[in-house]
């Protein structure tokens, strides 16, 4: 069996680091906005070349607090992609405000900023672009956009953590960048965990307000929040893995590679990356005609395999009154192709010849 996912394989390797990071935890009996959430705020901002990264209980709660923090809420338009996992959608739901899907780029999967502009009305407060399996959007079109309109761009970076445009890391090329720390990311921990990314030290402080019952001193209440901090274990964790992360995202560029050029006879789209490290591989995905036989035999070959999205959020009952749509021609599209093969920094050459030859099998070879 060739699994999706193995996180056992990066634990053995961090096993000794990670162990002793925890039991100084457990020792210190500082389990809450304690040391180690802010060393690894202070260690994410100066990783991702920002001033201020503040932590928080998910990457969906990044989202959600990031847009209540802009202030966005009822009335307000956020363009966003239908091709995704729910999270950036339901916050914009969440503040009240409306998500216009706009179709995506048939090959990065990714909102464009020609894509976007005709969804542009006197209501629309901000763009919401995912940088989708790892893949960073095409954010210098997207910000010029955003500033010829006086819009806000706010990243979604859960998938792309040490991705780069032009020698930049999503989360820095925006307003503000939200990251998810949920356990299968490039960057991620043992449970859920969150982060903000800003220069705006306005917006943080904003974010630091809701994200902590709205109170910036114990006992004091500016505004309404919510309880979403970051605990103690699970900064400590990734205080070590962010130490590695550079080493992880090499090891899956260098997995996508060689799919790429073992797929490369067959029928099927595989992705392209603009340059180094604009692509981290959170997944590799590929897109094929002929996906309900690949996954038959995957099945059948006890191959990990995955697929993201078989349905357009914009289809979908949840947000059926809060969202409009534009066309989504090459989103139906890809949903009918789509499909995520194992993908984890470990991965082996062996097993990826594998699997590539077990999609082989189903183009009849």
């Amino acid at each position: 069996m060739i699994p999706m996912l193995d996180l056992k394989l990066q634990h053995a390797m961090l096993r000794e680091e990670i162990d002793a990071a925890i039991a100084g935890v457990l020792e210190s009996t500082q389990f809450i906005q304690g040391t180690n959430v802010r060393e690894f705020e202070a260690e994410a901002a100066d990783y991702l070349g920002i001033r201020h990264a503040v932590s928080c209980n998910s990457g969906s709660d990044a989202l959600h607090l990031a847009l209540r923090a802009c202030n966005i809420g009822a009335g307000d338009e956020v363009i966003t992609t239908p091709f995704s996992f729910a999270a950036a959608a339901e916050a914009i739901g969440h503040v009240g405000a409306t998500a216009v899907f706009v179709d995506i780029d048939p090959v990065t999967f990714n909102i464009t900023a020609g894509s976007i502009e005709p969804a542009i009305t006197e209501r629309t407060r901000a763009i919401l672009p995912v940088h989708l399996f790892g893949q960073v959007a095409d954010m210098d079109a997207i910000c010029r956009l955003a500033a010829r309109h006086e819009l806000l761009v706010i990243e979604d970076c859960a998938q792309s953590f040490g991705a780069r445009s032009n020698g930049k890391p999503t989360g820095s090329l925006g307003h503000a960048g939200c990251f998810s720390f949920f356990p299968s990311k490039n960057l991620g921990g043992y449970g859920d965990g969150g982060l903000l990314t800003t220069d705006s030290e306005e917006l943080a402080e904003r974010f630091s307000l809701l994200k902590n019952h709205g109170s910036a001193t114990r006992n004091s209440h500016q505004v309404l929040g919510w309880n979403s901090r970051l605990d103690e274990l699970q900064a400590a964790v990734l205080r070590i893995k962010l130490r590695h992360l550079d080493a992880f995202n090499r090891q899956r560029i260098d997995a996508a590679g060689r799919y790429t050029r073992m797929l490369g006879a067959l029928p099927v789209q595989t992705p392209q990356a603009a340059n180094d490290l604009s692509h981290v591989f959170h997944q590799y995905t590929i897109l094929s005609p002929k996906r309900d036989a690949i996954i038959e035999h995957l099945q059948q070959a006890q191959i990990g395999h995955a697929v993201y999205y078989p349905q357009s959020l914009a289809s979908q009952q949840a947000f059926s009154g809060i969202s409009r749509s534009l066309e989504l021609h090459h989103t139906d599209a890809v949903c009918q192709q789509c499909l995520s093969l194992p993908m984890f920094p470990e991965i082996s050459e062996a097993q990826i010849e594998t699997v590539v030859s077990t999609i082989q099998k189903a183009h009849g070879g």
